[in-house]
């Protein structure tokens, strides 16, 4: 089985691309100091999980954050730009991050219950499928297989820093179009956007924006699909005009005010969640649909996001 996805990823990724990811993973994927971006990775460290846990049970603060990671709510962003061709003026494109599918099955039946009752063109999914980052990803899959059907087509993604590229096979076959340092077009009225995605740039670092961003045209509307927006200065240089990407659960557990404790991103905090912009890039940082660590959210909740494209021009 195992030499059957490796081949798989061989021919979908080509040699170089799988075999250093994998290789990586095989490393890398339970260390829980050093490597990737910032230097503790506390999502890899699982015996300070059940600390968590009975810490806001002693503060009386655990089963009104259980209650609050179920509780999902639909944001809308408007995004508007210049360089939107007018074709796609009203444009709506779904984004779902950081759903962590095997953490929380109540949040994700609330979430598919959101699912049926929302209107888009298109659909993003910018990583972390998974609950843990190592060991097997069948339930993360099994996750995957009950929210597509809810989900309308195309539906495009990007991996996070929780997931191996083991799982692009299953998910591809679930009709998930994933972009591993690669772009796709989407065409309306003869004309075009760009939409890209890279590997993951937080943990496993294999991402290639120059890659991605080969053949886009100079000036024209082109999006990143990036798990962590910690990439945002690279991305605005490249060119891009809208960066989409998660990640940093908007801190997950925060103080009142939805001040954050830890993004766990090494970035600035106003780049921490919702919309921002650098330089000329805008940009949009999802909270997360889903939980990590521990399936507990304070001061922060969950969401999917509708962001709505309109043409300033």
């Amino acid at each position: 089985m195992q030499q059957d996805i490796s081949a798989k990823l061989e021919q979908r990724l080509g040699r170089v691309h799988a075999r250093q990811r994998l290789g990586i993973e095989q490393e890398h994927e339970q260390r829980v100091f050093g490597d990737g971006l910032n230097f503790f990775h506390i999502e890899n460290w699982y015996s300070i999980h059940s600390v968590i846990r009975n810490s806001l049970k002693l503060t009386g603060l655990y089963r009104r954050g259980c209650r609050n990671a179920e509780r999902i709510q639909v944001r809308h962003n408007l995004i508007e730009r210049t360089d939107i061709p007018a074709p796609f003026n009203g444009f709506t494109i779904l984004h779902i991050s950081d759903l962590h599918v095997d953490m929380n099955e109540g949040a994700m039946r609330h979430l598919m219950e959101l699912l049926d009752d929302v209107s888009y063109d298109l659909c993003v999914l910018t990583g972390d499928y998974r609950g843990k980052t190592f060991g097997p990803f069948d339930g993360a899959l099994e996750g995957m297989a009950r929210i597509l059907p809810h989900l309308k087509g195309p539906v495009f993604g990007v991996l996070g820093n929780h997931d191996t590229i083991r799982m692009v096979p299953g998910l591809e076959e679930m009709g998930i179009r994933m972009l591993l340092n690669e772009c796709d077009t989407i065409v309306r009225d003869h004309q075009r956007i760009y939409l890209a995605g890279i590997d993951d740039a937080h943990y496993y670092r294999v991402d290639n924006i120059e890659k991605a961003a080969s053949t886009i045209p100079h000036g024209d509307f082109s999006i990143l699909l990036s798990h962590t927006p910690e990439i945002y200065r690279q991305a605005a240089h490249a060119g891009f005009s809208l960066l989409l990407g998660g990640h940093t659960h908007g801190g997950q557990i925060c103080l009142p005010g939805s001040i954050p404790l830890t993004l766990d991103s090494t970035l600035p905090r106003y780049l921490g969640s919702g919309a921002w912009k650098y330089h000329d890039m805008s940009g949009y940082t999802s909270v997360g649909a889903g939980s990590c660590v521990v399936a507990v959210r304070l001061n922060c909740p969950p969401e999917i996001t509708l962001h709505h494209l309109q043409s300033a021009g």
